[in-house]
């Protein structure tokens, strides 16, 4: 929990107002990579800590069920916007007619209902969204050209998190459109991946996409050292994994998701309600390749994918 900057009514010059974060894992804190970029963003925009912005932070670490009363806290803090991360976490945040600004890991929103359409979302929600069918096609071909002789491929996703069902299906369906076999394998808790590692024991997958969400993200180690030991292709959805041990990672620049949720933040601030803002696309999508776990895999990235990434970690 976080509580940055003095608490009154009205500060010097105007009214002060006040930020929540919230997500199923760790919260959002001033200290953290996206709380800073949320911060300096905002005071460039005339949002400032100590000044007219106060910033609380809350996270479910891992405990989505926790998310409805996280932020039923945070509007009794009288919260006049939420940055979020993840479905459920939009989901509660929506429930509880906050409004809010989604920065990343929410999946289709059209799809699973969250909102009306992109352009015109409705409601108390906007924020950044992502081109599933799209980004899971450059995954798979991604992963194809890291082992060319890919014929199936496994896919880890939590089945009771709608946004990562449908990205999932997304990911399901580009694999079959590049005459690839998918091994699906949902999960719903820990215990789940013990038997997701014995079914792939059984009958191996050529390579293996893990679709993003709290409950595969905290389990993550637990994937690379499975991948690891088997010297078997890996890909995730964003840098942070790649950095922490995957192999390697293709997906939104989390940096600018968090610079244009600052922005939206800022609109709304500014008297713009989220359901008039359209939801935006990220530009970036970075390609991170980690050389130190491929070389103590043993396995060898073809120099045209190297060329290829935005960053290399040695």
């Amino acid at each position: 929990m976080s509580l940055l900057g003095p608490r009154p009514a009205v500060a010097e010059g105007g009214r002060t107002f006040h930020l929540g974060t919230l997500t199923p894992i760790t919260p959002i804190t001033d200290t953290s990579p996206g709380g800073k970029i949320l911060i300096k963003v905002l005071g460039e925009r005339g949002f400032k800590i100590g000044q007219n912005l106060t910033f609380e932070a809350r996270g479910a670490q891992g405990d989505v069920a926790k998310l409805p009363a996280l932020i039923a806290e945070l509007k009794t803090r009288n919260v006049d916007a939420v940055v979020i991360v993840g479905y459920p976490t939009a989901m509660a945040a929506k429930a509880a007619g906050i409004a809010t600004v989604a920065a990343s890991g929410i999946g289709d929103p059209v799809e699973t209902k969250l909102i009306e359409s992109l352009a015109h979302p409705g409601g108390q929600i906007t924020g950044i969204s992502d081109v599933a069918a799209t980004l899971s096609a450059k995954r798979l071909s991604l992963l194809k050209d890291m082992s060319p002789k890919l014929t199936k491929v496994a896919m880890l996703w939590n089945k009771d998190d709608l946004g990562m069902t449908t990205r999932y299906q997304a990911s399901a369906k580009a694999a079959q459109a590049l005459g690839l076999t998918v091994q699906a394998l949902g999960v719903r808790e820990p215990d789940d991946f013990d038997e997701a590692f014995s079914v792939m024991n059984g009958d191996p997958p050529d390579g293996i996409l893990m679709v993003a969400d709290a409950l595969t993200i905290l389990n993550r180690k637990r994937v690379f050292e499975f991948a690891a030991v088997r010297k078997m292709p890996a890909i995730y959805e964003n840098a942070d994994l790649a950095r922490d041990g995957g192999l390697m990672s293709y997906g939104a620049d989390v940096p600018e998701s968090f610079e244009r949720a600052a922005a939206l933040v800022a609109r709304i601030f500014n008297g713009a309600k989220p359901g008039d803002l359209p939801f935006e696309l990220p530009t970036r999508y970075p390609l991170v390749i980690n050389l130190k776990t491929a070389k103590a895999t043993g396995l060898e990235i073809p120099p045209t994918l190297l060329a290829l990434a935005d960053e290399v970690i040695e």
